[in-house]
């Protein structure tokens, strides 16, 4: 599903080039659930926004779904965002002057699927993370796990290939962490290849492997045991 061929990536500091990810190498096949950790500074959020195509490598290939992406432009890039990835933030993205349903329906309005069948959609994957009571609520009418649940809905809304869930628990409670990656471990079990960014270790080993990177390389790509979500709440 994901091919990582040698993957450089430099920013420009001033008069210094800072080079933040040095050859990574890297695969996950479909249906995989992977987290990737490292402390500050590693390089994660750099793969993370590349493997979103929020950003371009210098060097090496990276190919989704047997596509090769480079030199995409931004209107191009869009295009495939939407059609082959969904996104979970850890600060939930969610507009906050439109109901949960219609920001459940924001990637197929941009699909360009009329309101009908956008609304339908929606409530589907409200109903899938048990939010249907609350399609009419506001996100400020919601509590953080309740945020995070639309934003997972939303993410699958548009059927993607990949999920990528940049600190989804980041900012919640144990127990709702617990709940959400509840929720993330059920949709991988129904066969979404989903990678998980986390500074958490526990959350990290709801994973069936773990990635860690260092200073710009990976130094452990490991499958572990998978630890049950419920089983920890």
């Amino acid at each position: 599903m994901i091919e990582i061929k040698d993957l450089h990536k430099s920013y420009q500091m001033g008069s210094n080039s800072l080079h933040v990810l040095k050859g990574i190498n890297f695969n996950v096949s479909e249906g995989e659930l992977v987290s990737i950790m490292g402390s500050s500074g590693s390089g994660k959020s750099t793969l993370l926004n590349i493997l979103g195509m929020l950003d371009e490598a210098d060097e090496g290939s990276y190919t989704l779904d047997g596509l090769p992406i480079r030199n995409l432009n931004e209107k191009i890039a869009a295009r495939y965002r939407n059609k082959f990835l969904g996104f979970i933030f850890q600060s939930f993205n969610l507009i906050t002057y439109k109901n949960a349903l219609d920001n459940v329906g924001m990637p197929l309005y941009y699909q360009g699927i009329k309101r009908k069948e956008r609304m339908e959609k929606s409530m589907h994957y409200l109903e899938k993370v048990g939010l249907a009571d609350w399609a009419t609520h506001l996100p400020n009418e919601l509590s953080g796990g309740q945020k995070q649940r639309v934003a997972i809905a939303r993410a699958l809304a548009s059927e993607p290939k990949v999920l990528l869930a940049d600190e989804p628990t980041g900012a919640l409670d144990t127990k709702t962490s617990y709940e959400v990656m509840e929720l993330i471990q059920g949709i991988n079990e129904e066969g979404k290849t989903i990678l998980i960014v986390t500074h958490e270790d526990d959350i990290a080993h709801m994973s069936k492997r773990i990635v860690n990177l260092k200073d710009g390389v990976i130094i452990d790509d490991t499958t572990v045991v998978q630890v049950k979500a419920k089983a920890n709440v």
